[in-house]
């Protein structure tokens, strides 16, 4: 009889953002994985997009789905070929794209995908960081290719992205510009910013120009706006914008994805070019070495992602997915195990 375990889980994409709780097996592991023993999963706006088939595209998923991209937790079990990790290890992860499911009391991952826990971290505030760390250490370091002594503007980098944004751009030694809420203020240059905007009494189009790169948090309605502060030959790289020709290219995707995705960002490389800014889009992935280089980050500057007071078991799972879709939370939405 195999033990089991509860999951959450769609059985299809629909519009409606609802998963259900199910006793599944426990994972068995191959020789390359881990079984980690889930402690803390974080719900993002990925999840959204999962959920309605939003990135079937560039990523389709057999049914039923355990959800969720991060989490922390304890090594459980140590697969054949694994090296470096071992029974009781803390870990935490962005989870293979081809392999989600952090809404589960276990995971099986590809031991590539993970890294030691940062010591200053709980397991709440590790599954709150490897998703947003990675996102801007890859954006940082591959997509905008930043060099030290340039500029960067965050808008609406007051949120968990620019929590790790900001140190990661600063230690790569860029000036880094941020817009937001007057209560991020603070707490946004304590961790290094050089500027910090306030969305509600300052507009950044009238305040900044020739700005190296612009790393665009907030999505199409402001890609005009960010692309007129943007000096010739800059960046602007988006977490939602939307894919296009060179997203595919990179990817490798085959050539009908590669038309697909041209057309679909056609009228955002156009505009781009126009000014002389080459627009880039970024899809987060795992991987386990660069997320080594994020815990040494946090520990050195003490980073804790800030999370949303409430926290959920795995039977609310609903209610956190309703609060990260259409709520405001305070920080990142938590799913404790």
């Amino acid at each position: 009889m195999k033990t089991l375990m509860k999951a959450a889980q769609i059985t299809k994409y629909s519009k409606e953002l609802h998963a259900q709780v199910n006793d599944i097996p426990i994972p068995e592991i191959a020789d390359n994985e881990v079984l980690v023993k889930v402690k803390a999963a974080a719900v993002n706006p990925l999840e959204m997009l999962i959920i309605t088939g939003s990135v079937k595209l560039i990523q389709d998923y057999k049914f039923p789905l355990t959800l969720g991209n991060e989490l922390a937790g304890i090594v459980e079990k140590v697969g054949r070929n694994v090296k470096g990790f071992y029974i009781g290890d803390e870990v935490y992860t962005r989870l293979p794209l081809n392999k989600i499911g952090a809404f589960a009391e276990y995971a099986a991952i590809d031991a590539d995908a993970i890294a030691p826990m940062p010591k200053n971290l709980s397991y709440t505030e590790a599954a709150a960081a490897a998703l947003t760390g990675l996102t801007a250490y890859q954006g940082l370091h591959e997509e905008l290719e930043a060099q030290s002594g340039k500029s960067v503007f965050i808008p609406g980098g007051s949120g968990s992205f620019g929590q790790m944004a900001v140190p990661i751009a600063k230690a790569m030694g860029l000036k880094v510009i941020v817009s937001g809420n007057s209560q991020a203020r603070e707490r946004t240059l304590e961790i290094g910013a050089d500027q910090y905007l306030d969305y509600t009494k300052e507009n950044y189009v009238d305040l900044l120009s020739n700005i190296d790169y612009v790393i665009d948090t907030l999505g199409p309605g402001e890609f005009d706006n960010e692309l007129k502060i943007i000096k010739p030959g800059g960046r602007l790289l988006s977490l939602r914008t939307g894919p296009n020709k060179r997203f595919a290219e990179d990817n490798n995707f085959p050539w009908w994805k590669k038309k697909l995705f041209s057309l679909a960002g056609a009228k955002y490389d156009n505009k781009a070019k126009k000014q002389n800014v080459e627009y880039r889009f970024i899809f987060v992935r795992s991987d386990g070495a660069q997320l080594k280089k994020i815990t040494e980050m946090i520990e050195k500057n003490n980073i804790v992602p800030p999370l949303h007071p409430k926290q959920f078991t795995i039977s609310e799972i609903n209610e956190a997915i309703e609060l990260v879709a259409n709520g405001r939370p305070k920080g990142k939405v938590i799913i404790n195990f």
